[in-house]
C-alpha cells in the first residue's frame, strides 16, 4: 500500500472501533446435562429476538438463550423435569412454571417449566424484564416442542394468569 494510503486506512479502522465497542459480549453460560436433546434445538432455534424490551444476546453454551445488556433474562433448556415441589406454581398459556422466589428481595426469580421433558429454566431480573412477557413469548415454544410428561402442578382453580412477579 502506498505511504499516503496508510494513514487513511488507519483512520478508517479507528473509526470502526466505537461501533465495535458498542457490540455486547457473548454471555457465558453452562449447558444443562441434556442440552443436546433435539427438543431443545427446536426451542432455541425459535427464540424471539426480544423479550420484555430486552434484545437477545449470543451465549457460549448449547441450548441457552439470553436477553438484555446486562443480561436480565437467562434461559437454559435440557434440565431434568422437576418432580413435585413446595414452591409456588403458576400456569400461563397452558404451561406450568415452578417459581423460586428465594431471591425476590433482589428482584431475582427462577422459573422452571413443570410437566415438560426436557425442562426449561429461566433466571430473571424482574427489575428489567416481566415474567408475564417471558411466559407469553416462550409458552408456544414449550407447548409445541417440549413433550409433556403428563404431570401438572396446579389445578384449574389454582392457576393464575402469569407467573409471579
Amino acid at each position: 500500500m502506498p505511504r499516503s494510503r496508510r494513514p487513511l486506512a488507519l483512520i478508517a479502522a479507528l473509526a470502526l472501533l466505537p461501533g465495535l465497542a458498542a457490540c455486547s459480549a457473548t454471555v457465558a453460560m453452562e449447558p444443562a446435562e441434556d442440552a443436546n436433546d433435539p427438543a431443545c434445538a427446536q426451542v432455541i432455534s425459535r427464540l424471539p429476538d426480544s423479550i420484555s424490551g430486552q434484545e437477545r444476546r449470543w451465549t457460549d453454551a448449547q441450548a441457552t438463550g439470553a436477553w438484555g445488556t446486562p443480561a436480565s433474562v437467562l434461559l437454559t433448556c435440557g434440565l431434568e423435569a422437576p418432580g413435585p415441589s413446595t414452591l409456588p406454581c403458576r400456569t400461563f398459556d397452558g404451561v406450568d412454571w415452578i417459581v423460586d422466589e428465594s431471591q425476590a428481595a433482589d428482584q431475582r426469580y427462577t422459573l422452571t417449566t413443570f410437566g415438560h421433558q426436557p425442562a426449561v429454566q429461566i433466571f430473571l431480573d424482574a427489575g428489567s424484564a416481566s415474567s408475564a412477557d417471558i411466559a407469553r413469548a416462550l409458552a408456544p415454544l414449550i407447548r409445541d416442542y417440549l413433550p409433556e410428561t403428563g404431570q401438572v402442578c396446579t389445578t384449574p382453580s389454582d392457576a393464575t394468569a402469569a407467573p409471579t412477579p
